[in-house]
Parts: C-alpha cells; structure tokens; sequence
C-alpha cells in the first residue's frame, strides 16, 4: 500500500509539474504574441518619406526595423524574449519572436530544461479609405 500511495504522489506531482509549466508556455506564448502585433503594427509606420511624398507607400527598412525595436524595448515584458528577428520584405513587415521558458516542477523528472516559443507576426502600410 504504502509503494502505491507513494506512486501516486510521483504521478500527481508529475502532472501537476506538467500543468503547470504548460500553463506557464501559454502565458509567455500569448505575451510574445502581443508584443509581436505591437511590434509589427509599429514597424508598419516606418514609411520612406521620400516615397510618400510621390503618393507611394513604401517601407523605409531601417527606420522600420528601428521602430518595432523601439517598441519592443519600451515593453515592460521585453526581458523574456531572447532572440528577434525582423523583416522588412515583400512591402510588409515581418516580427519574429523567440523565448526559451525553463522547466520549473518538470525539472525535477526531465533533464531538458525548457521550452522553446515562438510568435510571429506581419504587417503592411495601408491606405485609409
């Protein structure tokens, strides 16, 4: 009895650590998510001036880059991501993010330490009608 009990601990620590973490994945997944619209809706304004002024609307790729960089930086969340990766082809913009989430109650029964997110987002310059 006492060998049975005990495995069912193991088993509802195990689950309980599994929920947790994947709770914790979806969390970050969803704040990258928004951190990515943002980003890319802020690169969206990132026009070439010298264009817009000829009635084209063209993305200027540095100023692009610099804007959802600015944007990214001034979010209190901004330390959970580890990689970004931007561009600016095809007329639109393109935010990749990328956060590695590490094991918190699954570390003590997996030797792999952590999540890999990811969360993209595209956006282009539009008129308004």
């Amino acid at each position: 009895m006492t060998l049975y009990v005990l495995g069912l601990c193991v088993a509802v620590l195990f689950l309980g650590g599994l929920s947790a973490d994947l709770w914790r994945v979806i969390a970050v997944r969803s704040d990258l998510a928004t951190m990515a619209d943002g980003a890319a809706a802020a690169a969206a304004d990132g026009l070439d001036e010298a264009a817009l002024r000829e009635g084209a609307l063209v993305l200027d790729p540095e100023r692009a880059a610099l804007l959802a960089r600015e944007h990214l930086d001034a979010q209190s969340d901004a330390g959970i991501i580890d990689d970004v990766a931007i561009d600016t082809g095809d007329g639109g913009v393109t935010v990749r993010l990328r956060s590695a989430v590490r094991f918190t109650l699954l570390g003590v029964f997996l030797d792999a330490g952590e999540f890999d997110v990811t969360a993209s987002a595209v956006a282009e310059p539009r008129r308004r009608e």
